[in-house]
């Protein structure tokens, strides 16, 4: 019998390895659909039949008929034997190479898991058959009551476990199984003379893996049985370390932009009833480096969306910490109002849902870092801009980290320049970040008063001139803009468009009014109110801004009292310019 790696080490390298990223530095590839394509390394061609698939971590050319894994394709483009192309892909990702033993047991061990697999699968469809029969129709009702319907249950093969002490051990030993398997499997718990079904009076979610083979069940107890859920335990085919609930539907939804990590099965069942792909949970464990590894292969970055209570919060950064050791973008998704992700989509449905709008990881990790401290101290100025460096120095991008540090120097008081230091960017490089970043910031301002009105001044002022909303719904003083203010004076009282245009005195003034007016046309009786509101909502967004970036210009040279009454002044405006941009971001009609 030929040695061996051991079947778990072997699992874990190919886990670790990226078929693509390994092809790709011998092949050119283009992904096309869900596949990756190229031109063959083994035969000559010129049209790419050479396909990568990196869910399966499988390779396939359709001109010349080669295939196999990633371990065969080095084996093949490195001219290795088996042994000397695990070694060199084990060295690629820093995995330690087990010492190769004899395993005499191999084939008995292959056996043993497909026999466990399909007793698996027998369980799956014997628990979906439970379901609709009458004796079980409290399990069924339980899924109507927590709105799926037929379809959902069927896509994800939901099923019911019978308040009955051995129903599925005697329907699968009646198939051939022996007690023993079903004990491996960890379908049947056998205690000295005695054996009963490991899930009794339970709604059954069947626990699927990528290449769609039965794992384990998941089952939620009835009435006030404990434990709530109950999950298979490891199983020769079962680590709930290394899989995600719904993992086989991933490979079905092509182009993935984000993958949602929840908590629950129910949550996951729920979102992808209302037509959100790409929602997975973990097993009743924490994120494992592996489940973020699999992750990875399906979408470029992940929303954590776990219960915002503390074990929620701390399992959010400790999958926020994951995430970053494998080189992963996250971000934290929040449902408001304390609900789970069952909870809202059934009561506010996709729409809403859509509307929701994720927190980078560091700006999570900015926000948790301020508990336990008192702001309105020093010190807890102090302590919480040293944590807040601690976190931004994992920040790579320029721009992201210049953003982070002018709301944490509005926050504590300190310069712009102190809190770069403090993360350990030298003042040159702030410097250059600003010279680079000053002109487009000009650009995108809501109001430059040297190069006239604000977009959101022109369109109110288009708005008032199509006399679609009340004369006493704007006011002049709603703009910034002189011209434009007088202009809106006139049209307040009742002057026309056409009389302004005569009333210009220089031919950039009538250019200007011209350009303002001929706006109107995408207004109308329906939207002008809506379009009005956000403007007016820009507007004073961008005046709070402007107020704020002057105390912030003014504060390094004032006192301490003048700073302190300075920095309350600056939570109020931050506060407040919070609010608008939630109000804006609930509008349907953005500027």
């Amino acid at each position: 019998m030929a040695a061996r790696f051991p079947s778990s080490w072997m699992d874990e390298l190919y886990s670790r390895v990226d078929i693509v990223q390994v092809v790709s530095s011998y092949v050119p590839l283009k992904k096309n659909g869900s596949r990756y394509w190229g031109l063959c390394p083994f035969h000559h061609e010129k049209t790419p039949s050479f396909s990568v698939n990196a869910e399966q971590n499988l390779y396939f050319c359709f001109g010349c008929k080669a295939g196999g894994n990633v371990v065969q394709f080095v084996e093949e483009m490195e001219r290795l034997n088996f042994r000397e192309a695990v070694e060199y892909l084990a060295n690629m990702v820093h995995l330690p190479v087990p010492q190769l033993q004899d395993d005499p047991d191999y084939e008995q061990r292959r056996s043993q898991r497909e026999r466990l697999l399909s007793a698996n699968r027998e369980a799956a469809k014997w628990y979906h058959a439970q379901l609709w029969l009458p004796e079980n129709k409290n399990l069924l009702d339980y899924l109507y009551k927590r709105g799926l319907d037929d379809g959902t249950i069927r896509k994800f093969g939901l099923g019911a476990a019978p308040d009955e002490w051995d129903a599925l051990t005697r329907y699968l030993e009646g198939k051939g199984f022996s007690q023993e398997e079903l004990r491996l499997a960890g379908l049947t718990v056998v205690k000295e003379e005695t054996r009963f079904d490991m899930f009794r009076n339970r709604a059954i979610f069947p626990i699927i893996d990528i290449q769609s083979n039965v794992l384990g069940f998941g089952g939620r107890a009835m009435g006030d049985a404990q434990p709530k859920y109950l999950n298979t335990s490891d199983t020769p085919v079962f680590n709930k370390r290394k899989g995600v609930y719904a993992a086989n539907l991933l490979k079905k939804q092509r182009n993935l932009k984000r993958i949602i990590l929840v908590e629950g099965y129910m949550d996951v069942v729920a979102l992808v009833q209302h037509g959100i792909n790409g929602v997975v949970a973990t097993l009743g464990t924490a994120l494992t480096n592996e489940q973020a590894r699999l992750l990875k292969r399906y979408a470029p970055e992940i929303w954590v969306s776990y219960d915002g209570d503390s074990a929620g919060q701390h399992a959010i950064m400790r999958a926020l910490d994951i995430f970053e050791q494998e080189d992963i973008p996250a971000r934290v998704l929040f449902f408001p109002d304390d609900l789970d992700p069952d909870e809202f989509i059934r009561q506010r449905g996709l729409d809403q849902f859509e509307k929701l709008r994720p927190l980078r990881a560091a700006e999570y990790r900015l926000q948790r870092a301020q508990e336990g401290l008192d702001l309105s101290d020093t010190e807890g100025r102090m302590e919480y801009a040293k944590r807040c460096a601690l976190i931004l120095k994992k920040v790579k991008e320029p721009v992201e980290l210049d953003y982070y540090v002018q709301k944490l120097s509005v926050k504590t008081g300190f310069s712009q320049e102190v809190l770069m230091q403090q993360i350990g960017v030298p003042a040159a490089a702030l410097q250059q970040n600003r010279a680079q970043t000053a002109p487009e910031k000009k650009r995108s301002s809501t109001n430059n008063n040297d190069g006239g009105p604000s977009v959101p001044e022109k369109k109110l002022l288009a708005i008032l001139a199509s006399g679609n909303v009340s004369n006493t719904v704007i006011k002049s003083d709603d703009f910034d803009d002189e011209r434009v203010k007088a202009w809106s004076a006139l049209l307040i009282d009742g002057r026309h468009p056409a009389d302004i245009l005569d009333g210009c005195e220089t031919e950039q003034e009538r250019s200007l009014a011209s350009e303002i007016f001929a706006m109107n046309n995408e207004i109308n009786s329906e939207n002008a109110d809506a379009i009005a509101e956000d403007c007016l909502i820009a507007i004073r967004r961008g005046r709070i801004h402007r107020k704020m970036d002057e105390i912030h210009t003014r504060i390094s040279s004032m006192d301490q009292e003048e700073k302190e009454k300075a920095l309350r002044e600056l939570v109020l405006l931050s506060n407040e310019a919070a609010r608008l941009k939630a109000a804006a971001q609930r509008k349907e009609h953005l500027i």
